[in-house]
């Protein structure tokens, strides 16, 4: 639902999202294999401001990751909203200058300001908290008054809006055609208290729900957009927070796409005991889906109790990513480095972990601590805090930190040799794809996909197969995927091996930090200031 506040004046918002610096896990390298894909996923929470606005006001919505908000835009607005993570507080801040330098009146929500609130002293106003009693209060102002407060003023939500009452997030503001992949959210919320993670605290421990009918409903709206993305990625904090309201959406999601010749596959993110739970795997699997995100985080099963993450030994670990595997699952995994535990051990152990699971996408960071974390509180109670722009964390080790940065160097570089990776692709093309269900054609072919699929197969013979200096091990890979009939496989592998593998190389020449999410201030900076045809050059076949 709308704001059901009665306003008087018709206001005209902005919402700008800010962009990302190219990284790990946003596929940015690959986006020129795409043909127009410009972006990663459409950011949930602007949308979902967006559409809760007043039905007399206007809102605009710009993507910075898709092109950059322009001064006639500015121009525009009378007030200029943002959202974003901590990641992205450089580009928070360069919006908000730009808002003030066109005179206009800012607001800065999600989870990095309500996470650190103190970061952002230069915005107007601060939304902290989700949607609900701030945001009605932030209406009642701006349709009040547009001038820039004296001082700035923190909106704190105390009064959640229920998920069942959310409205749909404004699809039809974004061009989907030009995301890698769409976003949906069911749930909020996660019941475990892992150490370095802020979720419980900002969402909270007990998942909040919306209906199935408001998610199929959201499915129709994206799906109803020429160029949709073909995959759709599950937001949620934990996709099994609550297993009985999962279990009880999924034959609805399954229904869905039978009704619609399954047009999506799924992806999402759960913790590792959801091995346990055989019906829902069933239901998943029927409903198509492709992808789940574990938080693996370390293979030293004595090192989960030191992180409240011993759910992940609930299941042998690999036994455990065998069942997913089975039920066609593939596994991608967040792994950390730094932790209190590690020994001089710990990197062989990684190491022989990826090469055991034969996980093919492995997010290999250095811990970091958030702030509304246990794990801030407790560094900072044995003042373990640091804030040093020149290191690669703001932890301090008990290991010395230049070993912890050499054993991650060591890990991603063995992680992401060509060889390597593309030997974990077969090994998924034997134990994963091949359990997948068969869906019908026609809800494959679409002009969209159609295109989509020519152009990616292109590109991926051409700067991969052709003119990349891994193109014999991708030949081996993509050889023994189509001996199994998995065509599919072959542009999967292709896609995801070329994004990881050059970014791998710039993160080994120094130029990303250990945390593997954004690039390091001197390569921004570099970034910025370089001609355009020596960034053009980033995006040539290597």
């Amino acid at each position: 639902m709308r704001c059901s506040l009665t306003v008087s004046s018709r206001r005209r918002v902005l919402c700008v999202f800010p962009a990302y610096t190219p990284s790990f896990g946003t596929f940015s390298h690959a986006y020129p294999l795409m043909g127009g894909v410009k972006a990663f996923m459409p950011p949930q929470g602007l949308l979902l401001i967006a559409a809760y606005m007043p039905e007399a006001w206007e809102c605009r919505f710009i993507d910075e990751n898709i092109r950059r908000a322009t001064p006639e835009e500015f121009a525009w607005a009378d007030a200029v909203f943002v959202s974003g993570m901590h990641i992205q507080a450089p580009q928070i801040h360069d919006i908000n200058t730009r808002a003030h330098a066109a005179g206009k009146v800012t607001v800065l929500g999600g989870p990095s300001v309500s996470g650190s609130p103190e970061k952002y002293p230069d915005f107007d106003y601060l939304h902290l908290g989700e949607i609900g009693d701030a945001t009605d209060r932030l209406v009642e102002i701006l349709d009040r008054d547009l001038t820039r407060p004296l001082a700035q003023v923190r909106l704190e939500t105390v009064d959640r809006l229920a998920l069942a009452d959310f409205p749909a997030p404004a699809y039809e503001a974004v061009p989907l055609k030009r995301y890698l992949i769409g976003s949906l959210q069911f749930s909020s919320g996660c019941p475990y208290r892992c150490e370095f993670c802020d979720i419980p605290q900002l969402y909270g421990r007990q998942p909040r729900l919306k209906s199935p009918e408001q998610m199929c409903a959201e499915l129709d709206a994206i799906v109803a957009q020429p160029g949709h993305p073909a995959v759709v990625y599950f937001v949620d904090d934990n996709f099994i927070g609550n297993r009985k309201a999962t279990r009880d959406m999924l034959p609805h999601l399954v229904e869905w796409q039978k009704r619609n010749d399954y047009p999506l596959q799924f992806a999402c993110e759960a913790t590792l005991n959801m091995a346990k739970q055989p019906e829902i795997l069933e239901l998943m699997r029927q409903a198509n889906f492709m992808t789940v995100f574990v938080g693996i985080e370390t293979p030293e099963e004595d090192a989960l109790a030191g992180i409240d993450k011993k759910h992940n030994a609930a299941v042998p670990m690999y036994e455990a990513i065998a069942t997913l595997n089975s039920y066609g699952l593939e596994v991608t995994s967040g792994i950390i480095l730094g932790l209190d535990t590690d020994t001089e051990k710990s990197e062989d152990n990684l190491i022989d972990f990826i090469d055991r699971s034969a996980i093919p996408v492995l997010t290999i960071n250095l811990l970091q601590a958030l702030p509304k974390t246990p794990l801030w509180d407790r560094l900072e109670r044995e003042n373990r805090l640091v804030h040093d722009v020149a290191l690669e964390s703001n932890v301090l080790f008990k290991r010395p930190h230049d070993d912890v940065v050499a054993s991650w160097r060591r890990a991603i570089a063995h992680a992401y040799a060509p060889e390597k990776i593309f030997e974990r692709f077969k090994h998924q093309c034997d134990v994963t794809y091949g359990n997948r269900i068969v869906t019908p054609t026609k809800g494959k072919l679409t002009v969209t996909n159609l295109r989509r699929g020519l152009i990616l197969g292109f590109n991926i013979i051409t700067r991969v197969g052709l003119f990349s200096d891994y193109r014999k091990p991708f030949w081996q890979a993509a050889g023994h995927a189509l001996r199994k009939g998995q065509v599919e496989a072959v542009f999967n592998m292709g896609f995801v091996a070329h994004h990881l593998i050059r970014f791998t190389r710039e993160a080994l020449r120094g130029e990303h930090n250990a945390s593997f999410y954004a690039a390091k201030a001197e390569q921004r900076e570099r970034d910025r200031n370089r001609p355009w045809w020596q960034a053009a050059r980033r995006f040539l076949p290597t």
